[in-house]
């Protein structure tokens, strides 16, 4: 069954592409190539049960089993050594990719407390949009109940293009809920 965010792209996205950007080739257009979410649990260092709590969870949400992550050099102020787990990330891809973003766009960034839209200017330069949320129970996949203690992540989603402009207006034609420059106006 394929993803109805991939249907919207193929059917409703594409041709406004091609047209706002004036290229008939749809290989030229921005695409998602893939999203990357990643728990950085600190915490870990001394209690293990954190990272197995941020393992489940980010299974949970993605519906796909993380990597964990290891610390790469050791840092003595944080108690850290080479090699220890650190946190964890999950790269998703295809249809997995699309269903997470239909699910972060229409339920998990609507319940963001005093959420007032994503910053437009979190590109990287390279057309690659990267957002951070501070707690994971946004997502309704979560029981609050088995989670207590509040854990945030990272969403970096990697387009095809090296624009931010060309990836801006792909991203806000799915529906992404970006602040507009009339509410800076309008609050200075």
């Amino acid at each position: 069954m394929i993803p109805r965010l991939q249907t919207k792209y193929d059917e409703h996205i594409l041709p406004l592409l091609q047209k706002e950007l004036g290229r008939s080739n749809r290989l030229s257009l921005p695409r998602l190539e893939k999203i990357v979410v990643n728990m950085g649990v600190g915490t870990a260092i001394t209690e293990k049960k954190h990272l197995e709590d941020a393992v489940s969870a980010l299974t949970q949400i993605t519906g796909q089993k993380p990597l964990v992550t290891r610390a790469r050099k050791a840092i003595a102020g944080f108690r850290l050594r080479e090699g220890m787990p650190i946190g964890c990330k999950v790269t998703l891809r295809s249809r997995r990719m699309y269903e997470f973003l239909e699910r972060l766009i229409s339920l998990a960034i609507p319940r963001v407390r005093d959420f007032r839209g994503l910053n437009p200017d979190a590109f990287d330069g390279r057309g690659n949009y990267n957002m951070g949320l501070t707690e994971q129970l946004v997502f309704p996949e979560l029981n609050p109940d088995k989670f207590p203690r509040v854990q945030g992540m990272s969403i970096t989603i990697v387009t095809s293009v090296d624009n931010d402009d060309e990836a801006r207006l792909m991203l806000r034609e799915f529906g992404m809920p970006f602040r507009r420059d009339e509410q800076k106006a309008g609050a200075a």
